[in-house]
């Protein structure tokens, strides 16, 4: 209770005071950690006993997974830190979602959306509207909506409560390459997670029905006011086919996110065969659709040559769940003090 506390009143503040810049932050990334196992701790690329893994592969961390098994099938850089930008709405999602009944109704105020980050992705939502708990959250899923996050945590208690909620989350998921400092995943200094954290999210998010169907959800009418409404579209490239991109096979999710510092970033789950894989790209060189077609090469080699890989690593099962505990590699410690993560002895 105590540390929930601190972490409230650093969270308000934005926990910039003890958080390094993120250049300064990323550069950390040879942080090695145990978490999953120990080739995932190394840099490079990661793949054992299959061949023909994609040659145009430009993101700074990648990582593809099995969903029913948590092998990790190949990886690049898993555990290295980098801005998740709204990939971390997964997190948010996992952490709130099943607090509200999708049918309850709340009216918006002025001071719900008083905290938004001027240059937010939004849907739209204004003070003095109702919606539903299922319209926030198509708001969340469908656009990246910063004012439905927003809207959502002061129904949580505030940003600060929900911020304390979210780590608390991560650190039961054993994903400790990850650091919260807002509950929508805006750039802010320290905000910091990873590939391996990402898709640990991904794949514990999608055991829930509701988390499953909102990021498969492709389009939605959301309130205008009064008896209006209008249309919203998932900006999911790879699930609706927007910006020139065909819709993957099998695709039902998860989560896609930008901003200026961040770049591109996506975790995407498919299903081909009976068989199940996420993969999440970070960081890509090239913009606009890059992060979707090298998650697209990733699924594509998943479901041929992926089939004879040997684990690389495993996604590990949450402490709340009967996980073993994953200790951090010697030097871990000092890394997440660096960044200004909760919870360590400085």
């Amino acid at each position: 209770m105590r540390e929930c506390s601190r972490l409230s009143r650093r969270a308000v503040l934005g926990l910039t005071a003890a958080a390094l810049p993120l250049s300064t932050a990323t550069g950390a990334a040879a942080a090695a950690t145990a978490v999953g196992g120990e080739r995932l701790a190394r840099t490079g690329v990661q793949v054992r006993g299959a061949s023909g893994l994609p040659r145009k592969l430009t993101a700074r961390a990648w990582l593809i997974a099995d969903h029913a098994s948590g092998d990790v099938l190949a990886s690049f850089d898993a555990h290295r830190r980098l801005a998740p930008a709204s990939t971390l709405k997964m997190l948010f999602a996992d952490t709130v979602l099943k607090k509200f009944d999708r049918a309850r109704r709340y009216k918006v105020t002025d001071a719900d959306l008083a905290d938004v980050p001027a240059g937010s992705s939004l849907v739209g939502i204004k003070p003095g509207i109702t919606y539903t708990v299922e319209q926030l959250w198509q708001g969340v899923f469908l656009r990246s909506g910063n004012d439905a996050v927003h809207v959502l945590s002061h129904m949580n208690g505030g940003i600060g409560k929900t911020v304390a909620e979210m780590q608390a989350r991560a650190e039961d998921l054993q994903a400790l390459d990850t650091h919260v400092v807002s509950p929508d995943g805006f750039d802010h200094k320290g905000q910091l997670s990873s590939a391996y954290d990402l898709t640990l999210f991904a794949r514990h998010g999608l055991k829930d029905a509701d988390f499953r169907g909102y990021c498969g959800t492709k389009t939605a009418d959301f309130p205008a006011g009064g008896k209006k409404t209008f249309q919203i579209q998932n900006t999911d490239r790879l699930l609706t086919g927007a910006w020139g991109l065909k819709t993957y096979e099998g695709l039902f999710g998860v989560k896609n996110g930008y901003t200026s510092h961040a770049g591109n970033t996506f975790t995407g789950a498919a299903t081909r065969g009976g068989r199940t894989l996420l993969v999440t790209v970070m960081h890509p060189e090239a913009g606009g659709n890059a992060v979707y077609e090298e998650t697209a090469a990733l699924l594509d080699w998943g479901f041929t040559h992926g089939r004879s890989a040997r684990p690389v690593g495993t996604l590990v099962t949450a402490l709340s769940e009967g996980g073993a505990s994953a200790s951090p590699a010697p030097g871990r410690q000092a890394v997440r003090a660096a960044a200004g993560a909760p919870g360590t002895v400085t």
